[in-house]
């Protein structure tokens, strides 16, 4: 491997170097990723591949050595890249070849979701399709001109050999340059106008959206086992509170039933983890049955947050308890001692798909015994044939009701044999070796995730969930800032770097707007209000689109701007909740104003694609509903105070927002004017309930609060 570093400049570095993700029959050779903090990266740090981390150094080398580049993108818990490397670029055939012909850059998609979005957008002009891992030949300066996913090792039907590929692409770089460089130049062409065909709307903000959006879930929602569409079928449960939001505006029961339906098949398919908790990437088959066995940090918290919007739409206590458990798994398994929360979990184990999650029949005697493993068994469909390459994925083909009735007993009874079941189970499969933790900090997902924990531990009265969504803001906000403050996206192993981008900003913002809303702490209000306003000054656009990267960050060929909400929620969507949130709890009609423009300039995509804008489209509804507060004037944990707002918390209100004033605090009276003239009255707990820009009398009993959120 080369290396401009001398030997004993070399030999100080490797002292400091992360060595958990290295493979142990890696023996001494290293690339330059052996530097990185990124798992990914340090995943294909032993490969004889001499890669470039992602930076100007790699483009120099391509410039002066007259190469073009290959970038490949991936993260760490991403089956298929490591299929491919494994294939391909542990190869040392493949890797001389892709050496001598190309400088090749490595990128976690993860750590730069900006160059991952540039250059997904480019496969997807392309080839119509796009995924990782996402390999992209570039010029030197940085335009791509051919793009592919998995490229295999050897050629398969229709798909060439990754080593054919490079040699003809290598071939044409010398002869036919020309050629590529025009496909270059039309495609860098095409993003440029992509990002400009992003124009204002000319029309007022209208209910429209939200109907043709329920409209088009309508059409494509399976009514055998929920979701949408065929498969393979993602959770998408963003797409599922926005029907929570649809069927109150609308009154429409039929949005309710999609969204209810479709949590309670994936909880009860194999989708879910039934040992451990937690969901699993996606499904491979339409009825939630097969899982795509990686777990993602914001899949958890989008699904537990669509599991509490349900859970306040219905009372049932099934969707109370699929936040807690699904929350549970994120505490148990991804949490740090420092407080923030990990990426996710790999799919594989040594290089075998799913095999952490599956049992046998056998297995599951050893740990249960045989009565009850045989009613173990039976429930969760484990059985000698298996249902899954000859193993089995536990799963409920009918819900713990049903089952009751089939072995003639409670519900209750059979509950706790499968609870008991299950947590044997589960500390049987601690001595399993546990499939990789992708153990970064990444400040957008634990927005997210501090946003599910807080409002968890508020609904479900679990003080541990407010203690961690706390732990979770403050590490951020203390650790993961550069010398100036300016908010750094990832940390890890105590480095924190990379400036943060518009979804890291609008996250946290959405997440310390919750946890104030949790535990009424004004300090992150007061953090979420100053964030907001750095957004503004960094993201900012003159047609009110935000740009995904700050004015001080790295510009790759364009400035993309993002609307889609896909399987993570985009950080335009993102501002515009958090803008409207923050304008009405603090009467600041500016940040609503420019939630507004989001919206209104963001028309083009949810009028295209309203069942790709779910989060846009929340933000739309919010914006257009009737603006609800509820101020609190009581001392701090005052019980008759508590009890007003756990009634305001009892029903699905999105709109409704809680202000609590303590007799001795000057803090939050300088964030909002909404409390400056409410105080206590006779020395009891006061509530205020304001609609739109109306305050209604004061009220000090418990039944006076319920009764004015009737009204």
């Amino acid at each position: 491997m080369t290396n401009s570093q001398d030997t004993e400049s070399l030999v100080n570095r490797l002292s400091e170097i992360d060595t958990s993700l290295l493979p142990t029959d890696g023996g001494d050779h290293y690339n330059r990723l052996i530097f990185e903090s990124s798992p990914y990266l340090l995943q294909h740090a032993t490969n004889p591949v001499d890669w470039y981390p992602w930076g100007q150094e790699a483009f120099d080398a391509a410039r002066e050595q007259n190469k073009p580049v290959l970038v490949s993108i991936g993260y760490s818990t991403c089956h298929w890249c490591h299929v491919m490397e494994r294939e391909s670029f542990e190869d040392p055939e493949v890797a001389e070849v892709l050496n001598k012909l190309f400088i090749p850059i490595k990128v976690d998609r993860e750590e730069r979701p900006d160059i991952d979005n540039l250059y997904m957008t480019a496969c997807q002009m392309l080839t119509g399709g796009g995924g990782w891992p996402l390999n992209v030949f570039l010029t030197h300066d940085k335009t791509p001109f051919y793009t592919a996913t998995y490229i295999p090792r050897q050629a398969r039907g229709q798909i060439s050999g990754i080593i054919d590929i490079l040699t003809k692409i290598g071939a044409m770089w010398e002869s036919d340059r020309d050629t590529l460089l025009a496909t270059g130049k039309d495609l860098g062409e095409a993003l440029i106008r992509h990002e400009s065909s992003l124009s204002t709307a000319a029309v007022p903000l209208s209910e429209k959206p939200l109907k043709e959006a329920f409209d088009r879930f309508m059409e494509t929602f399976d009514h055998d086992r929920g979701g949408f569409g065929s498969a393979p079928k993602f959770p998408m449960p963003h797409n599922l509170s926005l029907l929570f939001h649809i069927a109150r505006r609308f009154d429409l029961d039929e949005a309710d039933a999609m969204a209810i339906k479709t949590l309670q098949h994936i909880r009860l398919g194999g989708m879910y983890d039934h040992i451990g908790f937690g969901m699993h990437r996606y499904s491979v088959d339409a009825f939630w049955r097969v899982p795509h066995f990686e777990k993602m940090l914001y899949d958890q918290a989008l699904m537990a947050l669509a599991a509490l919007d349900a859970y306040q739409a219905t009372k049932d206590s099934f969707f109370a308890n699929l936040a807690d458990q699904t929350l549970t798994y994120v505490l148990r398994d991804l949490t740090l001692p420092e407080g923030g929360f990990c990426s996710g979990e790999d799919a594989d184990t040594e290089g075998v798909e799913g095999i952490y999650y599956l049992w046998t029949p056998q297995q599951v005697e050893e740990v249960l015994g045989h009565q009850h493993a045989t009613i173990f068994c039976y429930c969760y469909e484990i059985s000698e044939e298996g249902n899954f390459e000859g193993s089995n994925i536990p799963r409920l083909e009918m819900d713990l009701k049903e089952w009751a009735q089939w072995f003639s007993t409670t519900a209750e009874e059979l509950g706790a044999v499968l609870e008991d079941g299950r947590r044997k189970l589960l500390q049987a499969r601690k001595s399993r070796i546990h499939p990789h933790r992708d153990d970064k900090v990444l400040v957008a997902w634990n927005g997210l995730t501090i946003a599910a924990v807080a409002r968890a531990g508020s609904l479900l009265g679990h003080s541990e969930y407010l203690d961690a969504a706390t732990r979770a803001a403050d590490f951020i906000l203390s650790d993961m800032r550069d010398d100036r403050g300016r908010l750094l996206r990832r940390w890890r192993l105590g480095h924190a770097g990379i400036p943060a981008f518009l979804e890291d900003y609008a996250a946290l913002i959405l997440g310390l707007i919750e946890l104030y809303q949790a535990c009424f702490e004004p300090r992150y209000l007061a953090q979420a209000l100053q964030l907001s306003k750095e957004m503004q000054e960094l993201f900012g656009s003159p047609n009110g689109i935000y740009h995904d990267t700050g004015t001080d960050a790295e510009e790759v060929l364009v400035r993309k701007r993002t609307l889609h909400d896909g399987a993570m929620v985009s950080g335009n969507s993102m501002a515009a909740m958090a803008l409207v949130r923050l304008g009405s709890m603090t009467g600041d009609t500016a940040l609503e104003e420019h939630a507004e423009q989001i919206i209104l300039a963001s028309s083009k995509q949810w009028t295209t694609v309203p069942t790709g804008s779910s989060q846009l489209l929340m933000a739309l509804d919010m914006a257009l509903s009737e603006k609800e507060i509820l101020v609190i004037a009581a001392p701090k944990d005052d019980p008759e105070a508590l009890k007003m707002v756990t009634a305001a918390r009892a029903e699905f209100r999105p709109n409704l927002m809680t202000l609590w004033q303590t007799p001795d605090d000057t803090m939050l009276p300088e964030l909002t004017s909404l409390v400056r003239d409410k105080t206590m009255r006779d020395g009891k707990a006061t509530a205020y309930f304001c609609r739109g820009r109306t305050c209604q009398a004061p009220v000090t009993t418990l039944e006076q609060v319920v009764e004015r959120l009737k009204g």
